[in-house]
């Protein structure tokens, strides 16, 4: 029997975890961007959505550690983390590698304790202090550690290469389609995941729920502003029961009105970023149930003004088209609502937080939805990291 190419060897080992109950969740996510078998490349190699395998480096790893090697750099393409923690890479470029190949190597690890069908290959970023960090808790540490001397950042420096400039060098819309077709791949494959009984890691559930319960959050926020709402409104009569000719009041989760919702698209947001914001929107239309929503992307200006009736809120992920990319100015969201006399309930405004100002003569109650600890001086603020 012939010797199989290091080609004919990467792509078994993709059809193998395909067909794992434990690995099938990232079936799509293999096919996400394009596999290469490269000489050029000493061990493997991702820019978030490419992936490069060394030819040499494949050659001398057994299957188990080539099923651990191909999981460890479509991990890196699941979480975007070429994206994502672009910012660490510019602090320390070995740090944010080992960061994120620590993040991973632990999942993977966990996946498969006993190596059954998957090792991840000697040389690894593999410690069990870090369980339950993200990149850019390990990262801090890890800095700490070098800072006082424990560490000089070079100790393990992980077993393949990340291509951040390539990952940088991509256009808006590449970015943009590249975070909608990894968030599509996984939720494809949680599906398949169920049907074949596999688990699905909380670090992938937790990458796809929404972080904010916004029925609550609408609720406690809209109730706050409005005093003709304690418990209940004649305002608009209760839906459930108008079919039996009785009009009855509606209580607050059924009587939210328009809301605005504003998507920051500055230039410090990325796909995951936004990927994640449509997430909070999806989880809005589905648990508040508002009459309608005005969708505004924004940076310097409002860029994009999207209307959704409440009949068409099950096809806005579907037809919704993020635009932006400049600078922050919350005030451009303000001054769009006025001119275009906007009335909407309340306005959620989705958002990293590095903004220069917040916007005066907000007219509507405001409730900020923000991915990092900065709390806005106006409204309310919720963590949506």
């Amino acid at each position: 029997m012939s010797k199989l190419t290091a080609e004919q060897r990467v792509q078994k080992a993709h059809v193998l975890l395909m067909r794992d109950p434990k690995y099938c969740l990232y079936s799509g996510i293999f096919m996400v961007g394009k596999t290469e078998v490269v000489d050029d490349v000493p061990t493997a190699c991702t820019d978030g959505a490419n992936v490069k395998y060394g030819r040499t480096f494949v050659d001398k790893l057994n299957e188990k550690e080539l099923r651990g090697l191909i999981l460890h750099e479509n991990l890196h393409k699941a979480f975007s983390h070429l994206t994502m923690w672009r910012s660490l890479y510019d602090l320390d470029p070995q740090l944010a590698n080992m960061a994120c190949d620590y993040a991973i190597n632990l999942m993977i690890y966990d996946s498969d304790p006993d190596g059954v069908t998957v090792t991840l290959p000697e040389g690894g970023c593999f410690d069990e202090k870090y369980r339950g960090m993200d990149s850019a808790q390990i990262f801090r540490l890890l800095k700490q550690d070098k800072q006082s001397g424990k560490g000089n950042g070079a100790a393990e420096p992980g077993f393949d290469s990340h291509d951040w400039e390539n990952a940088t060098s991509m256009s808006k819309e590449e970015k943009e389609k590249l975070g909608r077709d990894i968030d599509q791949a996984l939720r494809q494959g949680a599906l398949l995941a169920g049907r074949m009984k596999g688990n699905v890691p909380r670090e992938v559930t937790d990458a796809l729920t929404p972080k904010v319960d916004w029925r609550e959050a609408l609720r406690e926020f809209v109730t706050s502003f409005c005093q003709d709402k304690d418990e209940s409104t004649w305002r608009r009569p209760s839906r459930r029961w108008i079919s039996e000719d009785v009009y009855m009041p509606s209580v607050i989760g059924e009587s939210v009105g328009r809301i605005v919702v504003a998507i920051d698209m500055s230039g410090s947001i990325g796909p995951a970023e936004v990927g994640q914001f449509l997430g909070e929107v999806r989880a809005i239309c589905e648990h508040v149930h508002p009459e309608g929503i005005d969708l505004l992307y924004w940076d310097t200006a409002v860029c994009q003004h999207e209307k959704y009736d409440r009949e068409m809120l099950g096809s806005l992920l579907s037809s919704t088209k993020p635009v932006g990319g400049g600078g922050t100015d919350p005030q451009c969201i303000v001054d769009y609502i006025k001119a275009h006399k906007l009335k909407p309930e309340c306005a959620v405004i989705l958002t990293d937080g590095y903004v220069g100002s917040w916007g005066n003569g907000w007219t509507c109650p405001t409730l900020w939805g923000i991915t990092t600890e900065i709390v806005s001086p106006i409204g309310k603020s919720v963590c949506v990291k």
